[in-house]
């Protein structure tokens, strides 16, 4: 790791480039401090209501329900932000906070880390099917139907243009041109 010379440490440039190193193996995720960030594709998210390491959790969970290998995870932390803000309510603070609890109770039983670590997505999988009826997979399932489809970045991914009656409806405007389905 390249140190400024002088200083006490390494360089903010050297600890983010080493994390980059780090990350991209293990989901590019990490926490620090109140915030989870992903150095590879530059974004942080500063969490206040929920522990960072719930969030990062949320997160990876987010891509294991609805996993879209063209969308970035900053879609899927825009969208499980949600929680983060109506973590202000003591009930679904509650909810969240014992939902990944159990998630990291779970993988660490069967593989001795905690959810968000578990390097294959067929593991968390099969923990996330244990919990599958649980109130707290149910919310975040329903939620990101709303909270990741509803985001305009991700729309042309699936090739959505966006609504079309202002545009005169979709009769006129490629009723027929989708060629992915």
């Amino acid at each position: 790791m390249t140190t400024i010379i002088g200083a006490r440490g390494p360089s903010r440039r050297a600890l983010l480039a080493g994390a980059v190193k780090v990350g991209l193996g293990a989901g590019a995720l990490m926490v620090t401090g109140a915030a989870v960030m992903n150095p590879g594709e530059a974004w942080g998210l500063e969490v206040t209501n929920l522990k960072p390491e719930t969030m990062r959790t949320l997160i990876v969970m987010a891509r294991d329900v609805y996993p879209h290998d063209r969308i970035p995870d900053r879609n899927y932390a825009i969208a499980m932000k949600v929680y983060e803000t109506g973590a202000s309510d003591p009930a679904l603070k509650a909810l969240v906070e014992d939902g990944v609890v159990t998630l990291d109770t779970l993988a660490k039983a069967k593989h001795g880390v905690p959810y968000a670590d578990l390097g294959w997505e067929d593991q968390r999988v099969a923990i996330l099917r244990q919990i599958e009826d649980s109130a707290f997979f149910q919310k975040v399932r329903g939620g990101l139907v709303v909270s990741l489809y509803n985001q305009e970045e991700v729309w042309p991914v699936f090739g959505y243009e966006g609504a079309s009656a202002e545009k005169g409806g979709y009769i006129d405007r490629g009723f027929n041109d989708i060629s992915w389905l």
